[in-house]
């Protein structure tokens, strides 16, 4: 089957790291947003040509991004006992993390001071960037889900949401992933503040276990009446970062040296397999 353009987009975007230490491939801290920052310096909205070295920076940024959503889905399936609130946030932010990973792979960022968003564009040997102005609706927590959700790859999976911030309505079954932060940081009286308890490697590894091997016959968005639902704020997280590994192996295979290096990160091993148990009415992750 032939790539789509997608692919060969990504493709170049990791090539060009094929040829440095995969160890030491990782730019500075804030590169990418320095890098952009820079270009778009006196630019008005439009689209102009930018350095082919930049473009291994949104690969990066994407595998450095989605390295944090593994973090914080370990430390919310660590802390599902010891604290139901930071462990909802953890878990949300694994599930966004995951988002903005996609989105950087997809070639898509926001500079936040300028307010602009920069999206690449890799067509043949041309190497170019649009930049235009944001909007109200263009908040982080949307605008990267938004990305995703509209490429022909991700839309029509419903592992994959816009992000509507619901307001609580105990009285009926209602969605939302970045409701389950809302609660846990603007809603009053949520209590539930358990016992302090130490953090647990052996818990860890079965609470892992036990996500990674539940069944499902529904995407498992979390629900507002059941908060915390830590068993769908954890399991959808789950999902989408076990989605976005097998999105890059699909592509490269053991072809890129980065990618074959990262792609299992050592800190992680002793809890994470990234296997899943398929959802059995979708298909999405036949491949894996």
């Amino acid at each position: 089957m032939p790539k789509s353009k997608t692919e060969i987009q990504i493709e170049h975007m990791f090539a060009p790291l094929n040829w440095a230490s995969a160890s030491n491939a990782f730019p500075e801290k804030g590169a990418l947003s320095i890098r952009l920052n820079n270009f778009a310096n006196g630019k008005n909205d439009g689209e102009y040509e930018i350095e082919q070295k930049i473009t291994s920076t949104f690969a990066t940024s994407s595998v450095e991004m989605w390295h944090r959503s593994i973090h914080s889905f370990l430390i919310s399936a660590s802390l599902t006992k010891a604290s139901p609130v930071w462990s909802s946030v953890s878990g949300y932010y694994s599930s966004h993390y995951s988002m903005r990973a996609f989105a950087h792979l997809l070639g898509y960022f926001q500079l936040r001071k300028r307010r602009k968003i920069v999206q690449l564009e890799i067509d043949g040997g041309n190497y170019l960037c649009k930049i235009k102005g944001k909007h109200g609706d263009d908040a982080e927590h949307k605008s990267y889900w938004k990305i995703v959700k509209s490429h022909s790859d991700f839309s029509s999976d419903p592992f994959f949401t816009n992000n509507e911030d619901e307001l609580p309505n105990y009285g009926s079954d209602r969605r939302s992933d970045v409701g389950h932060r809302s609660i846990a940081n603007y809603l009053d009286h949520i209590g539930g503040f358990p016992s302090f308890q130490m953090l647990n490697h052996e818990y860890l590894k079965q609470r892992v276990n036990k996500i990674s091997d539940m069944e499902l016959s529904d995407a498992p968005i979390p629900r507002l009446d059941l908060y915390p639902d830590m068993d769908n704020v954890q399991l959808i997280a789950y999902h989408r970062l076990v989605r976005f590994k097998s999105y890059l192996d699909n592509i490269f295979g053991d072809s890129n040296r980065f990618w074959k290096v990262h792609r299992k990160p050592s800190w992680c091993m002793p809890f994470l397999d990234f296997q899943i148990v398929s959802p059995v009415y979708t298909g999405v992750y036949k491949d894996i």
